[in-house]
Formats: structure tokens, sequence, C-alpha cells
């Protein structure tokens, strides 16, 4: 990487945030590298290999769950939130993303729950990037996530998903874009993404010029669930830029939940209040219906990109 350019990828870092596309007369192959760099301030994670099981006493967790039977399964990697998966003292716990995973496994698929902040120090990454947790290094996560479960014997490597949520939500937005897998993985890709209520407006770095999150070279099935109500990722920002890209040709679709605010699968935060990175009051309310018509949208989606496949 050029001196200058790792600087200002070095700068945008310490700033808790991360430089991308940032020098206009920058070559393709120095994005990439930038990109590169700042997925790897983060040390990489070590995914599980055994299987854990839904017990009575369980929660989330980084874990993987599969189905009863030799298989091969459809799999799919899940993201949570900015938050994690349970705060730093244990008293909340993410139950959305651990009933997602059980949700899955129920509909016969392999369930790999990944946790981008514990192993790595970090509390949450709401207001700012920390301890090298980025949209760069969530995008590898995922990936090293999804090469991780191909080479289990009971997953069907050609049928392999990716779902995020709000933060997670925008890191795997960016890996349904080719440069960002071809700058971050190892060639090879999810079959389809969805995300839960993400945020698509342009991302804007402490240091370092904006960027845009739904890029025109997304070329894998990208299903996007809004919240009608969620001020805290306006829908807006994700339908005036997915509207044009479908146009265009790009593999996506949005489907708004009209009264749904952000994190409408999160039961156990049904009443939250919080200001979030913008400053904005907001308030989580629980959608059940949402909720329910959400899981029955993913997982067909799924199944149509999974078409031919098996």
């Amino acid at each position: 990487m050029p001196a200058a350019l790792d600087r200002l990828v070095l700068a945008a870092v310490t700033a808790g945030t991360v430089l991308l596309l940032a020098a206009p007369a920058a070559s393709a192959q120095d994005v990439s590298g930038a990109i590169r760099y700042a997925a790897g301030i983060a040390k990489d994670l070590e995914y599980p290999s055994k299987p854990s099981g839904f017990g009575l006493f369980s929660g989330p967790e980084m874990a993987l769950y599969r189905p009863e039977g030799p298989g091969p399964f459809p799999a799919v990697v899940l993201l949570h939130q900015c938050g994690g998966l349970r705060s730093e003292n244990g008293k909340w716990q993410n139950m959305s993303v651990f009933g997602w995973a059980k949700e899955a496994v129920a509909r016969g698929y392999v369930a790999l729950v990944v946790d981008s902040l514990d192993s790595r120090g970090v509390d949450s990454v709401c207001m700012q990037s920390k301890g090298g947790v980025n949209y760069p290094r969530g995008v590898r996560d995922v990936l090293q996530a999804a090469a991780h479960l191909r080479k289990l014997p009971y997953v069907d490597k050609s049928r392999v998903a990716l779902v995020g949520y709000s933060w997670g939500a925008t890191v795997s937005t960016l890996a349904s874009a080719r440069a960002w897998a071809a700058a971050l993985g190892d060639g090879q890709r999810f079959e389809a993404v969805v995300v839960f209520y993400p945020e698509c407006g342009m991302a804007r770095p402490a240091a370092g010029a904006p960027y845009e999150v739904l890029r025109a070279d997304i070329d894998r099935p990208l299903l996007v669930l809004l919240g009608g109500k969620d001020v805290e990722t306006p829908p807006d920002e994700c339908k005036k830029r997915l509207a044009p890209l479908k146009a265009a040709g790009a593999p996506v679709e949005w489907h708004e939940y009209a009264g749904a605010t952000h994190c409408w699968d999160c039961q156990n935060l049904d009443g939250f209040r919080k200001t979030d990175f913008r400053g904005t009051s907001v308030e989580y309310r629980f959608d059940e219906a949402a909720t329910k018509d959400a899981g029955e949208r993913m997982f067909s989606f799924f199944e149509k990109a999974f078409a031919g496949r098996k």
C-alpha cells in the first residue's frame, strides 16, 4: 500500500472508524489494500467446530447449531447488531439472534452465530468502531465463517447464506458486493443475503471520504427488510438507493413493515429507549407479526436462491 494511503487509513482507524475509497486518485488495487488493511487490525476469530445444543439454560454466544441427521444441510451465518450478543455484565442477552438460530435449525439449516465483539474485548460498536472491529473486519468475519462452514461434512457447500441485523446488516450488505468480497474473502461467496434494518446511507468516517454501503457491484441476491417507523436506520435511505440498483439489474429486493421500529424482532428489548449515534432519540417496539412474516420471507428467499443447487 502506498505510504500516503497507509497513513490515511491508520488515521481513520485511530479515530475509531475506517477509511475506504478515500483517495480519488487511488487505483482499484490501492482501495482493496485499504480494505484489507482495515480488516486486519483485529485478530481473526476462532469458529466453533463442535455443535452446541439449545438447552434450558443456554443463551446467545458464538456457536454452531445443526439439525439432526447426516445432511448435507443448507447453512446460514448470523451476524448481530452493534451491541453484540450480550452485555458486559451478562444482564442483557441478545435473544433475537439466538431465536433466529433456533428457527434456522428448525427449518433444517445449520446455523453459525458469529460474535465479532466478545473475544476481541469490545463491548459495543454502536457509537464508533472499537478494537479494530469495523465494517471491513465484519465482512472478513462472515466470509471466514462461510469458509469454515464449507469444511464441515454435513454442510452443503453450494447452499450457504448470510443474515445480518442492524450493524451486522450493514456488514452483510457490503459482503454482497463483488469488490468487498474479492478484497476480503477466499473467492467463495454467499448464495443469498438477507438484512434486517441496515444502515443504507452514506457511511461518513471521522477521517476520509464518505462511501456508499449499497454499492453498484452488488451481485448476490440481497433482500432488505425495513421498518417504516425506524428512525435509527431510516428506510427511505435504503429505498432511494435500492430502486436505481434494481433498475440497473442488481439482484436486490426489499420489503417495508409500515408500523415497525428498529429492532422489531427484539422481544426482550420491547420499550427500550436510547440516543443513537446521530443523537436521535429512539424506542424499540417488538412486532410479532412483522417478525413472523420476516422469517417466512427470509427462508423463502433463501430457498429460491438455492433452487437447483442440491
